[in-house]
């Protein structure tokens, strides 16, 4: 399954800022478009994965996973 997330992007000054909708908590701030568009990809990638440990440790024992879920 291929998710898809949207960065929202803009220009300060001398800083580039950005975030992703769909994550709460994926925010960046960066001096080029470049670096921020790397830089969220990794902060998102963090997350996400921080979330599915968060998840695994909440169901506890006997838990079933489901990939393709929806």
């Amino acid at each position: 399954m291929n998710q898809t997330f949207t960065a929202v992007v803009k220009n300060e000054g001398e800083w580039w800022i950005g975030w992703v909708e769909e994550v709460p908590g994926v925010n960046c701030q960066e001096r080029s478009r470049d670096e921020l568009m790397k830089t969220l990809r990794v902060t998102l990638m963090e997350a996400l994965e921080m979330n599915r440990a968060d998840a695994r440790e909440a169901g506890g024992k006997g838990y079933e996973e489901l990939r393709s879920y929806p």
